[in-house]
Parts: structure tokens; sequence; C-alpha cells
């Protein structure tokens, strides 16, 4: 095929064709402009009017959200925000159900008190809880007392890393050759923990993380990736200082066969991860690990104990449909005033993993021993316990009747509103019905949601339980039926927020009483529940005094501060 010529424009031709006598008199002739000195005043006052004119269509006033000068996050900032997804706030819904007075969300929510969309999640991605109610004049000693929260000492969220730390990361993110991979299992919440633990595995190690991947659920068969709960690119972006982090490994590494380990032991140290992983990961570059919950020490220097808070309240953010969802169903119940947000744990399986029994008759009670018979790998631990010993252990979850005695206990008046979280409970209403009964005002998202909201998430147990999390997030007083890893989140979440009430049942001690209500008056019930309570709802306690505590439920003081110049032992101070 011949080429095409293109001919030159008439310009380009004639400077192609023009004389060198002709090119040098044009020469002189510009040389003798730029001489000029008005040639440069001209230029100047042109340039000076271009910059004005730019000044005048860019200016603006200063913002008042700059970002803070050091890494203390402002509670009172905090506290009249939540995350920037949601967009619930121009809504007209009518809420009668919820808010029991028929005013729209606009005018049931004052200027000063309702949750908005500024956020300094595009600083830190901190999710902090809706703002607190006030305490409502006519309200009873014992309702202020129940709704009065704990007293936080002036503790605030403070992530200030070392200098060491930092130089440290520089060097990291110079080597590219190292690659670890961690495969994730469990629940919402156990996922989490360990996703947490693999960015300070990653960290230990000096390698890249590849984006955890999300084993199926074998109880709910949830086949949801890390990617479908959480914001993958703020993930990356919030760790760019601490872990590189990949959607996938480079092209260098995809033919190499990882380093496959299942026997790290429980609570490892770092210096047991580099010396049994970091010489194989540098010889092969891919190292897999799986089975990792409770696999990294709770103990660790101080920095790593930063990370993983970081990690945990920072980094792992929901998706934008889960967090617009979440909220949205948190606001309906937040504009009715005060609510209380319960953790049942009355599922089927929960019955059967704990040895426990739910009490709601021969029958249900039948089901699960049967269900424990053919599937004994689900029992946890202690199996040689019987059920009333487990029970009085304080190693059951609560059921219905004994969280509504509960609550009576603690001053909660019979108005008050609450939202539960949790699965299919085994007796359906029936289990919940001790509950109805005491507490007319029972809520729970599927309850909350309009028709088709949670369609999106069906079949997605983890989502569905990203919502319940959000929503009890948000909520004045928390409390959970039984331990768990959604307590722990919830617990280090809301105090890392500043301190939110934070129930945690002293099962031990109160159910003797409870197996025995009928020699004791009502009234010296409810003291002995307040007396018990005195220490367990949600007011500071230091990771530090104790070893083997979470930072993610303990965040202070590794976490938080308060401009105390007193200094807690700590255990964990060992070096890098």
């Amino acid at each position: 095929m011949p080429s095409v010529q293109i001919p030159p424009s008439n310009a380009i031709q004639a400077f192609l064709v023009s004389s060198p006598k002709r090119a040098h008199s044009q020469k002189l002739h510009g040389s003798r402009l730029f001489s000029r000195p008005s040639f440069w005043l001209g230029l100047m006052a042109i340039c000076l009017s271009l910059s004005l004119i730019k000044l005048i269509l860019t200016w603006r006033p200063l913002a008042d959200d700059l970002p803070p000068c050091g890494p203390e996050i402002s509670l009172s900032h905090l506290a009249r925000s939540f995350s920037s997804a949601n967009h619930g706030s121009n809504s007209k819904l009518i809420s009668t159900d919820f808010a029991g007075n028929g005013k729209s969300i606009d005018s049931a929510i004052s200027a000063d008190t309702a949750p908005n969309d500024e956020h300094p999640s595009g600083r830190t991605g901190f999710v902090a809880p809706f703002p607190l109610h006030a305490l409502e004049k006519n309200m009873s000693e014992s309702e202020r007392q129940f709704w009065r929260q704990p007293d936080s000492q002036g503790f605030k969220p403070c992530l200030s890393f070392t200098t060491s730390y930092r130089e440290e990361f520089r060097k990291i993110s110079q080597d590219k050759r190292k690659y670890l991979i961690v495969i994730v299992s469990g629940g919402l919440n156990q996922q989490r923990n360990q996703i947490v633990d693999a960015v300070v595995i990653a960290r230990i190690l000096g390698a890249t993380l590849v984006v955890p991947i999300l084993q199926i659920n074998q109880i709910w068969q949830d086949d949801s990736e890390f990617s479908d709960i959480f914001d993958v690119d703020h993930f990356k972006k919030s760790l760019k200082d601490d872990v590189l982090v990949v959607s996938s490994l480079p092209s260098t590494h995809v033919m190499t066969r990882p380093v496959q380990e299942r026997s790290t032991p429980l609570y490892a140290t770092p210096q047991w991860f580099r010396r049994h992983y970091l010489k194989r990961l540098n010889r092969e570059g891919v190292l897999l690990l799986r089975g990792m919950d409770g696999r990294l020490s709770k103990d660790l220097p101080q920095d790593l104990q930063k990370l993983k808070c970081k990690v945990a309240f920072q980094a792992l953010r929901f998706t934008s449909p889960i967090m617009e969802l979440g909220n949205k169903l948190a606001r309906r119940m937040w504009e009715g005033g005060p609510y209380v947000a319960l953790h049942l744990r009355l599922e089927k399986d929960v019955w059967v993993r704990t040895g426990c029994l739910p009490g709601l008759g021969a029958g249900f009670d039948d089901e699960v021993r049967h269900a424990r018979i053919d599937n004994p790998q689900l029992l946890t631990g202690r199996s040689n316990m019987t059920y009333t010993e487990r029970k009085l252990a304080g190693l059951c979850p609560l059921n219905a009747a004994e969280v509504a005695r509960l609550l009576k206990g603690l001053g909660a008046p019979r108005s008050t509103r609450i939202f539960w979280a949790g699965g299919k409970p085994l007796g359906g209403d029936l289990a919940l019905k001790p509950l109805i009964n005491e507490f007319g005002h029972l809520y729970n998202k599927e309850k909350l949601a309009l028709p088709g909201e949670l369609e999106p998430f069906a079949n997605k147990a983890s989502s569905l339980a990203a919502i319940d999390y959000a929503i009890s997030l948000h909520s004045d007083v928390f409390m959970p039926s039984h331990g768990g890893n959604m307590a722990k989140s919830l617990q280090g979440h809301r105090a890392y927020a500043g301190y939110r009430k934070h129930i945690t049942p002293n099962k031990r001690e109160m159910l003797p009483y409870f197996f025995d209500m009928s020699s004791f008056p009502e009234a010296d019930i409810d003291m002995i529940i307040k007396q018990l309570h005195n220490d367990s709802l949600g007011q500071p306690v230091f990771r530090t005094e104790k070893r083997g505590r979470d930072v993610l439920a303990y965040p202070a003081p590794d976490c938080m501060c308060n401009g105390s110049a007193v200094t807690h032992h700590n255990p964990s101070t060992a070096s890098l």
C-alpha cells in the first residue's frame, strides 16, 4: 500500500523555504523589541492583571473544618457528626411509629442536636455515633440514672506513632518483594478481628498485604468478598503510611507458590512471627496464612497497639450501601429519643455451641440437645459441665426474661425503646415474649426498614450483621446478652467515641439471685442488680491493668489520652 504524503500548510512551508538572511533580520528586529522598557512594563501589567483575575475567581473564605494540627480527634466534633455516607438528612418521612409524635424527621431533630453529614471521615475515617440525647426534666431519678453516661475522664482518641515507627515504614515501602495473603473465617466481627491482625502481621514482617480473602461461612453460607462489606479504597488509603495494601499479587509473583502455614500458635509474639516466617518469606516472596483467629498476641508494643486501633476504628469502614441503610435505620430510632440497643444471642446455633438451653420448654430443649449430638464439633470448651453449671458460671447467653429483668433492675422505664440486633431466635416470637411484655417498644432492622430496603442484602449474613452494628453503635445505651466478638468490637468503638454507656451483664454474680427471686423483695433485687453493675457501665478501663486484654475492646491508654501526666504500667512495651 503506497504511503500517503500530507502536504505542509502554507505557514509551515513559508517557514521551511525562508532564506537565512530573512531569518537573521527577524532575529535583529526581535532583539530590538526586547530592549525597549515599554515592552517589559506592558508585560508586567498584563501578568499582574491575570493574577488578580485568577484570585477573584478562585477566592473563597477559609473553611471551618480545616484538618487538625495534631493526631488527636476532637470529640466535640465527633459528637456532632457521623459518617458522610449517610444521605437521609433531607428525608421528609413522617414517623408516628418511631417518634410517637407525628413530627417529620426535619422537625423532630433540632439544629443543635441533630446528626449531620459533617464528619472528619475524610481525614481519619472514624465513624462517630449520633449525638447523645439530653436528659428530660420529667424523668424520674431512676430513669435519669439509667440514661446517664459514664464519666469519660476526658479521654479522647490520639494515635501518635513514634519516629522509629514512621522511619521503619520508609524502608518497608521500598521493598516490593514480600507479600502476605491471609484467609479469614467466621462471622463478621470474627473476620474483622482477623483482618486487623493481618495488617499488624504484615507490618511485623515488612510485607505488602494482599486484600484479605473471606472464607465462605459454614453456618450462614455467606459468600461475600471483602469489597462487598468493606470500603477497599478507603482501607488502602487509610493505611498508606503503615502498611502497603494491594488488591492482588503483582505479575512478578502470580506464579509463585506461596509458603502455606497453618500451625501458628495462639497469641504468638512479633518475635515469633519474624523467627518462623521471615526467612521463608524472604526466600519465596509470598506467605499464605489461614486460621488466624487469636493467633497474634494481645500484648504488643504500643505502636502496634495503635495500629490495631487505626485499622479497626478508621480503616475498616463499611461500604456506602451498608452505611447508608444502617444510618437511615438508626436515624429512625434516634428520632424518638434515647434508645437501647441489645445484641441478643438467641439463635439455635448459639444454644448448640454454648452447651446451654433456651428454656422455652421441653420441645425446644430437646431440639437443641439433638442438634448438639448430631454436630459435636460445634460445641465449645468445658464439655464436661452440665447446663446448670454453665449457666451459673456465666457461660450461657441471657434469655429474654433475664434481659428484661436486668434492664428493669437498672432503672429502664417500661416506655424504653429497644433495638435488638441478632439472627432469628429459636422459638421466634415466643423467645422474645418476656421482653415484649416488659418493654412494648421493641424493634429490629426488619421492623425499622421500609419494604424493599433490606432486599439487596438478602442471604448476606455479614452485611446484615454490619447493619445491626451501625444501628447499635448509634444507641445511647448498648448491652449484649452474651460476650462475643460483636460485643467487644462495639465496646471498643463506643469507648473510642468518648465512652458511650455499655452495660456488661455480671452474669456470674447476678444469676443466682434470679434462680431464687421468690426469696427477695423486688426492690432488693433491683438494688442488688445496680450494685453488681456499678463498675460495668462503660467507664474507662485500662487494657494495661490486665495481661491479655484486647486493645480493640479497651483502647485506653494505648489509643486514647486525656492529658494526664500519670503513666500507667504497660506490660507490653517490648521493642518492635
